[in-house]
């Protein structure tokens, strides 16, 4: 690529990031489908294996959804025997949410084999600098993502 101006680059940065936001909601709209879940039950199965089990209130936290949703959606994992309300260790007030990890890893993980195995492919083409730069970069915009998702779950509909 030659000499790029920042403005363009700026708008081609935008482009791409339009792009793999599409590109991702895709794949993991199929993938969920597969499963008869939705792209949410999806990526909550995601943040569970990640993070371990969660109370509702910090499963509503990571995901950015509200109270009302959240129950809902553990209501659905829980009837499609992705997910389980567990007492909490310390706290027998509270619950965790806790993942059934056989159906989830028999179910989804194959499905993310050939995925995984390119991305490793592609990591290879770059220098450990320019991977620490885009993990930056990726960190950094997950973290507004999710402050977004935040504040348009906090806010009211647009017109009420």
């Amino acid at each position: 690529m030659g000499t790029v101006d920042r403005t363009e680059l700026l708008d081609k940065l935008s482009t791409a990031g339009r792009e793999m936001s599409a590109a991702t909601v895709m794949y993991h709209a199929t993938l969920a489908a597969r499963q008869g879940l939705s792209a949410t039950e999806e990526k909550t199965i995601d943040l569970l294996e990640r993070l371990g089990p969660l109370t509702p209130g910090e499963l509503g936290r990571q995901s950015g959804l509200a109270p009302a949703s959240v129950t809902g959606l553990i209501d659905r994992l829980e009837r499609k025997g992705f997910a389980r309300r567990a007492a909490h260790p310390s706290d027998g007030r509270r619950v965790l949410v806790e993942l059934d990890r056989e159906r989830t890893f028999a179910g989804l993980a194959p499905l993310f084999a050939d995925w995984f195995s390119s991305l490793q492919e592609m990591y290879e083409g770059f220098t450990d600098a320019e991977l620490a730069t885009i993990l930056r970069f990726m960190t950094e915009a997950a973290h507004r993502q999710r402050e977004a998702t935040a504040k348009l779950t906090t806010e009211g509909t647009p017109g009420t």
